[in-house]
């Protein structure tokens, strides 16, 4: 070996020449880095997560709402004509539908 290389060896402390040492180092940085399951995966396993939970969170209340509109729907008919009407343009036979549609929203 180099002399420089022989002189750094033996400047490093004893517990980091020895074999063991050296190969819990290597793999905990193999763990860290390279491994599929590293630190990197994790964190954005993780953010990932927390972005599920809060669209659960969101379709739960979306669903609390539809469930709700049904229930109205299927109780009141005055309520189910309106419903029929707004959303899906329904009409009598003896009436014309105007739809307005504002041109500065797109």
């Amino acid at each position: 070996m180099p002399k420089r290389v022989v002189k750094y060896w033996k400047k490093t402390p004893t517990w980091f020449r020895n074999k063991y040492s050296i190969t819990l180092l290597v793999f905990f940085a193999y763990m860290l880095f390279f491994d599929q399951s590293n630190v990197v995966a994790l964190l954005q396993i993780n953010q990932e997560l927390r972005e599920l939970e809060d669209n659960k969170e969101y379709y739960k209340e979306q669903i609390e709402t539809t469930q709700k509109d049904l229930t109205d729907l299927l109780t009141n008919n005055n309520n189910l004509e309106r419903y029929a009407r707004e959303k899906y343009l329904m009409k009598k036979e003896n009436e014309d539908i105007f739809v307005i549609v504002d041109p500065i929203k797109k």
